[in-house]
């Protein structure tokens, strides 16, 4: 569960601002993809896999990302940990600043991936992030390739990845942050100009393919089939809170749904663009009739 506040900027170390506009929306990076996935979708199934705590919170989750059309079969339960949740202060240019508490997520473990294995079945795409241990991600990433599905994993939160577990990736999709950290390299901003020579190093790292996801300039692909740059829509930012799992979730459709490569980034960046105009995580996740009303616009 995401607690938001609005803020003039964001803090410094030490320091108390006020803030205004408190608000509890259904947030999580896995659900978030999953909500995506579920809105965006013409025909396809949406399975999430997960923990929640016990308690009010875990209730209205998995309501939610129903109610987004999301199969929650596999969300499990667990009495150890409270459901997750993310402190979330907006700044008025848009820019966000998050602290975790994995609670449950953290208790998701390889052992669960094998009791609901049968969800990977039949899956053309599978999503992954980083907000549960890196165990059970492999043991998932391992799943899915035995299923036959594409792998995709948005690296965040950012962390350093071991070799095996990138070697399972299909298609990696890191912002700059992410990108620059699995690389060991300092924060840099990154450019068009500058993306194939970072691509080209993630994908040595192990993933077959990359998607430098750049912000409002768009993204940048970089795989077996080639390379290629999809610009991003312009538009006025609210809150860049799930843009980038919305992204994924987009992304995974046009994938499940056959779409060419540079249709399926395009349709991405629009549902990202179209998220960062509203308050929250899946509160700002458009459905496809929205997605497909602001292509049209922009042609």
């Amino acid at each position: 569960m995401d607690f938001v506040v609005q803020v003039e900027r964001l803090p410094a170390p030490g320091e108390t601002t006020l803030g205004s506009g408190f608000r509890m929306i259904p947030g999580g990076k896995g659900a978030n993809q999953a909500c995506a996935a579920g809105r965006l979708a013409a025909n396809a199934a949406v399975r999430m896999v997960g923990r929640v705590g016990y308690d009010p919170f875990a209730d209205h989750l998995k309501a939610s990302l129903a109610a987004s059309g999301v199969d929650v079969a596999a969300v499990m339960a667990t009495r150890s940990q409270p459901t997750g949740v993310a402190l979330i202060w907006v700044e008025k240019a848009g820019q966000n600043s998050i602290v975790v508490a994995a609670g449950a997520n953290g208790e998701l473990a390889p052992e669960d991936i094998e009791s609901v294995k049968q969800a990977y079945s039949g899956a053309r795409c599978a999503l992954f992030q980083l907000e549960t241990p890196l165990k059970t991600v492999e043991s998932a990433l391992q799943a899915a390739r035995r299923a036959g599905a594409v792998t995709v994993l948005d690296p965040a939160p950012a962390q350093p990845l071991p070799a095996p577990l990138l070697a399972l990736v299909d298609i990696l999709t890191p912002n700059e942050s992410e990108a620059c950290l699995l690389l060991g390299r300092a924060p840099q901003r990154v450019g068009f100009e500058e993306a194939p020579a970072m691509a080209a190093a993630l994908r040595a790292l192990g993933p077959r393919a990359v998607i430098l996801k750049l912000g409002e300039q768009g993204c940048y692909y970089s795989g077996p089939e080639g390379e290629t740059a999809a610009a991003g829509f312009r538009v006025e930012a609210v809150d860049t809170t799930a843009a980038g799992d919305t992204f994924n979730g987009a992304f995974a459709v046009a994938l499940a749904e056959g779409s060419e490569l540079t249709d399926a980034l395009r349709f991405a960046n629009a549902a990202a663009a179209l998220s960062v105009t509203r308050l929250g995580a899946q509160a700002s996740i458009p459905q496809r009739a929205e997605a497909e009303r602001f292509l049209e616009s922009q042609r």
